[in-house]
């Protein structure tokens, strides 16, 4: 029986992100980055965070908080994830250092700027790569659903029951993609990074010393997930474009939703919080879709995984207790 199964729950304010071999977590006062380095060694990376009682005006008012911290996530997330694939390639990059460990000046001097010519053109691959992969985004989730359903004959008359099929669409494009690329072996590795992420920050809100044997038996669902937030972004992007008028085709709909993006935003954020910092008929309901999705976007880790996620979770827990509540 949990510590505090007798009075509510503790709902801890550290967040966290899978990475390639590796774990983000970001708490009130300290981030922290865990990665398992090819050597089999754990690689801890951690920063100052203002996330606490101390944090800017604009990362507390509701609305505005949510597009702030949608952003700043994006941000930190493909930093990090960058980073941590970084790390992927040290072997290699000590293999090219001793081979040429005997060659004159000159040749180190070459192999030096060879090595930092080839990481600012895998610097720039990766930049491009992000930049595709939010046009692919956007294209996916926010102008082919609107193209489809404005195949059919007049469907630009019932502007409510267009709203409701291109959200249909959203989401089974949404459950289709993360079910395909979840196919691939690295992602899959993500995958169960992603379960250890979830399944730690459980243990720490259970009030639970942070072992293997104790995460293991946590659940690696929470309501607070990335992936439950995406899918009240589209549940809350149908209702909003039900109000868009009708008429209208299928490119102008998709301008609209783009633009209205932000508020969409600002209102899901303050969904999931709420989802995540109560538990009765309303938010289980709210929660249930996102629940759910988490069986593909999660997997079960392997105990070496939970190792990183406890090596970036302890950095992150605040000394004083009051700053890690809701």
């Amino acid at each position: 029986m949990s510590k505090n199964s007798s009075q509510e729950k503790f709902k801890s304010k550290i967040g966290g992100q899978a990475l390639v071999e590796g774990i983000m977590m970001l708490g009130p006062r300290k981030g922290a980055m865990a990665c398992r380095l090819p050597d089999g060694s754990i690689d801890l990376e951690t920063w100052d965070e203002n996330n606490g009682k101390a944090a800017p005006w604009y990362r507390k008012v509701p609305l505005v908080r949510g597009c702030i911290n949608f952003v700043v996530s994006l941000v930190k997330g493909y930093k990090y994830t960058m980073k941590s694939a970084e790390k992927q390639m040290t072997d290699e990059e000590d293999e090219k250092k001793s081979e040429g460990a005997a060659s004159a000046e000159v040749g180190a001097a070459d192999e030096k700027k060879e090595k930092e010519s080839g990481g600012g053109v895998t610097e720039a691959i990766m930049t491009i790569g992000a930049i595709l992969g939010v046009v692919l985004a956007v294209v996916l989730f926010i102008a082919l659903p609107k193209f489809l359903v404005g195949l059919i004959p007049d469907i630009e008359q019932h502007h409510i029951l267009q709203s409701v099929l291109e959200g249909i669409v959203k989401i089974i494009i949404f459950i289709c993609y993360m079910f395909l690329i979840g196919l691939m072996k690295d992602i899959k590795r993500q995958y169960m990074y992603h379960g250890a992420e979830h399944k730690t920050i459980a243990c720490h809100e259970a009030e639970l010393p942070l072992t293997v044997e104790n995460i293991r038996k946590q659940t690696r669902f929470h309501k607070r997930c990335g992936t439950s937030f995406i899918f009240i972004v589209l549940l809350v992007g149908i209702f909003v474009m039900c109000f868009v008028p009708k008429g209208l085709l299928w490119w102008q709909r998709t301008l609209i939703s783009f633009g209205a993006l932000p508020f969409v935003v600002g209102i899901s954020y303050e969904f999931i919080r709420l989802a995540g910092n109560h538990d009765n008929i309303f938010t289980r309901i709210l929660s249930a879709p996102g629940l759910a999705m988490q069986r593909i976007t999660t997997r079960e880790p392997d105990d070496s995984m939970i190792e990183i996620a406890i090596a970036a979770l302890t950095p992150c827990i605040p000394e004083d207790k009051s700053e890690d509540k809701w």
